[in-house]
């Protein structure tokens, strides 16, 4: 399915939507990631929060064992979440299960998939230079680059 142009737009209108909503913050991160998995055709979409200690949990997810939510924890920098938290930037993994940082967590069902998009979402200030200039992007079925500009 192409993604048409003003698909972005109200993509990023109902993810606002959705987090201004008077929801629990799990039920609204809950909302998002099937609403991105759902806009990208993708079969999933999960969310990992870096805790205070510099490790990840898995805390929202569309497509994987939602047992696994909550119960699935990486250290800093480990696995393919981490090292896109190390890089600060989208990385794509067409065979993600044979790359050198792929960290197999039973739990999440994630064994059937192969390949991994990660985007890293920042927020507030950070030593990045320009971090205001960024850009985000996810890839498509058709390969076309939807971008997105952030500006603080």
């Amino acid at each position: 399915m192409p993604v048409t142009v003003g698909a972005p737009r109200q993509l990023l209108r109902r993810l606002r939507e959705v987090m201004a909503e008077r929801e629990s913050a799990q039920i609204r991160l809950d909302k998002v990631v099937v609403l991105i998995a759902s806009n990208m055709v993708a079969e999933v979409c999960s969310l990992y929060l870096q805790r205070r200690d510099g490790s990840f949990e898995l805390f929202a997810t569309e497509g994987l064992n939602r047992e696994a939510v909550h119960n699935t924890h990486l250290k800093p920098g480990e696995g393919l979440v981490g090292l896109i938290a190390q890089q600060a930037e989208p990385l794509q993994f067409p065979d993600a299960q044979h790359h050198p940082a792929f960290s197999y967590r039973p739990e999440t069902g994630e064994e059937i998939y192969h390949s991994f998009v990660g985007v890293p979402i920042l927020r507030g200030p950070t030593d990045l230079p320009d971090w205001r200039h960024r850009t985000l992007f996810f890839r498509d079925p058709e390969d076309n680059i939807i971008e997105i500009y952030a500006e603080y």
